[in-house]
């Protein structure tokens, strides 16, 4: 896991070293172990390094014949590439072999590749440069057309460090943000600088793009007839395959353990394939009434044998840390998951540089409760996901937002294709964008904050091989999801007690919003980016009871979320001090 950055630019211009070297700091909190640029003619390529496979050689930029390549990630299945392809590598590293995967298939150089991956890379024979994004979006990737062609990077704060793009807002960008948390598509808030999609190659020539190729990260059509013992067989698989592969590491690694299913079965795998004890980090609240996870987390830790770190969050905590938090989300998701999440990450650092975790097992297995909601008509209580906004209930902004669901209507059009079931839809329309445009965002930019790099063998292509197309009744039974995921962990991890109810993890930061509400919502209300979008007596109402509701709590968090996110990425303001110093202008 890196930074990576560049300019390609039409023939006959030179990209200014200042730029370069002004991308490659806006990224050095990403790679602390290294940094590398390749320039040649119009082109240039930067690279800050997060050494994790490869300790020796493994150095970037990489080289072979006329091309030369910077990515971010990892690719998983190395090994097997270089076996299977008879690749002559230079060196160890895991991203070796997509250069020369390039230099012989071209555009598709990226389909077989098993990983999370975001891949730059230069050929000098055929002037092109060669963006590459892995399907699932686990890794992030942004471009943006500048004055002579276009800059790309890891993170759009950096290009607008780097003085690329004026950080300006997409006022449609802004109403989803505000009602459902992230945005969607692959156009960011910031106008002028978009995604390249999860799963897409892109091709730039003379400064311009010529070419897109998409890979899926699902497979086509229907449920599949299977039984449900043929079908843990094949799960159980998959499961040991992809855990195996995401284990791989020259540098000590453990694990995110919450008290659900999903993080039960990597660590139920992780002891299965590990000799030595897991290293399991867990987050909890001390709040009396909080959902914490910590004891159930525990219970799962000792049956597994491992080794189980506690990361205690308490609100004082919060207020101190919650500026730099939230200035890590560039590209925001004001998911208060974030909290936790890089309190985490801080402390998994002290101890090592690769955690995995269990994202993307609802979105594959079928687990949320919406998805039980979309499997029915809408005469039996069935509505479509997202169908309500955080502020749609209340008379706080100036003017009620407008075109906040139309991206999720796109994607929803896209998801529902020939042959699948409302189940089916209702994944694939959250592993479009709800996925890498909040889970996965969160997990990058709170992890990359401390150096960290965060694995996720549940969102593996074999793995969505074996398990999306399973029938509906194999992932939702009742009022259970991940049925099959249950079962298996019956089997296999029966201390996870996998049919137990769904506790939720929760962050009680309502409460905690209302218990400074009198002095934090002014202060909030008084920002720019606020004062410009709600009305200050109603954001000083409704933060004094934002405990309440627990739609008020949601509605209070995004603005406080976006005046801070505001501060630091539109204004460009330092995010140093606690939330009220920051917040005070001291």
């Amino acid at each position: 896991m890196c930074g990576l950055a560049g300019l390609a630019l039409r023939q006959g211009l030179s990209p200014a070293g200042a730029t370069l070297d002004a991308l490659s700091r806006a990224l050095a909190h990403r790679g602390p172990d290294g940094a590398g640029h390749h320039v040649s003619g119009s082109v240039a390529l930067a690279h800050n390094r997060l050494a994790i496979i490869d300790l020796v050689t493994g150095d970037q930029p990489l080289f072979a014949g006329a091309a030369a390549l910077v990515a971010n990630g990892e690719v998983y299945n190395y090994r097997e590439l270089r076996e299977q392809n008879q690749l002559h590598c230079a060196t160890a590293s895991d991203c070796e072999p997509p250069l020369h995967l390039w230099r012989r298939d071209g555009i598709g150089f990226a389909d077989t590749l098993r990983g999370m991956y975001a891949i730059a890379l230069h050929d000098r024979a055929t002037r092109q440069v060669v963006l590459a994004r892995d399907p699932f979006g686990i890794k992030p990737l942004y471009l943006a057309e500048v004055a002579g062609g276009i800059a790309f990077a890891s993170e759009p704060q950096a290009l607008i460090a780097a003085g690329l793009v004026q950080p300006r807002i997409r006022r449609e960008a802004l109403a989803e943000l505000l009602q459902i948390q992230f945005t969607t598509g692959a156009e960011t808030i910031f106008g002028g600088i978009c995604r390249i999609l999860p799963g897409e190659t892109v091709v730039i020539s003379d400064g311009a793009v010529t070419e897109r190729h998409r890979r899926a990260a699902l497979p086509e059509g229907g449920p599949e007839p299977i039984e449900a013992e043929a079908a843990l067989a094949r799960l159980d698989q998959a499961l040991e395959e992809s855990v195996a592969l995401h284990q791989r590491s020259d540098v000590p690694y453990g694990m995110f353990l919450s008290g659900g299913i999903d993080s039960a079965t990597v660590l139920a795998m992780m002891a299965r394939l590990n000799e030595r004890p897991v290293l399991a980090f867990t987050a909890g609240f001390d709040v009396p009434g909080a959902a914490d996870e910590r004891a159930a987390a525990a219970h799962a830790a000792a049956a597994a044998g491992a080794r189980h770190v506690t990361v205690a969050v308490d609100e004082a905590m919060v207020w101190r840390h919650l500026p730099e938090i939230v200035g890590a989300m560039d590209d925001p998701a004001a998911d208060y998951a974030i909290i936790p999440t890089w309190f985490l990450a801080r402390r998994a650092r002290e101890e090592v540089k690769v955690v995995l975790s269990g994202e993307g097992g609802d979105e594959i297995f079928g687990g949320y409760g919406r998805y039980r909601a979309a499997m029915r008509p809408w005469w039996l209580g069935g509505k479509a996901p997202r169908s309500r906004g955080a502020f749609d209930r209340l008379d706080v902004l100036r003017e009620p937002p407008t075109g906040w669901r139309d991206g999720t209507a796109a994607a929803e059009t896209a998801a529902a294709s020939a042959g699948r079931t409302r189940l089916q839809a209702a994944q694939a329309l959250d592993l479009a964008d709800w996925l890498p445009n909040d889970l996965l965002i969160k997990l990058d930019r709170c992890l990359m904050a401390h150096g960290v790099e965060g694995r996720t063998p549940l969102l593996d292509p074999g793995l969505a091989a074996a398990a999306f197309r399973l029938p509906d009744a194999l992932k939702v039974q009742g009022h259970s999801g991940k049925w099959l995921l249950r079962q298996w962990l019956a089997r296999h991890f029966p201390a996870s007690e996998p049919f137990k109810p769904k506790q939720g993890f929760t962050v009680p930061i309502g409460a905690w919003i209302q218990g400074v509400g009198e002095r934090l919502g002014p202060l909030v209300a008084a920002q720019p980016g606020v004062a410009e979008i709600a009305r200050p007596d109603r954001v000083a109402a409704l933060f004094r009871h934002a405990g309440g509701e627990k739609h008020r709590g949601f509605a209070a968090w995004h603005l406080l979320f976006y005046a801070l996110w505001h501060r630091r990425h539109i204004e460009g303001r330092p995010a140093e001090g606690d939330v009220f110093e920051v917040l005070a202008g001291r």
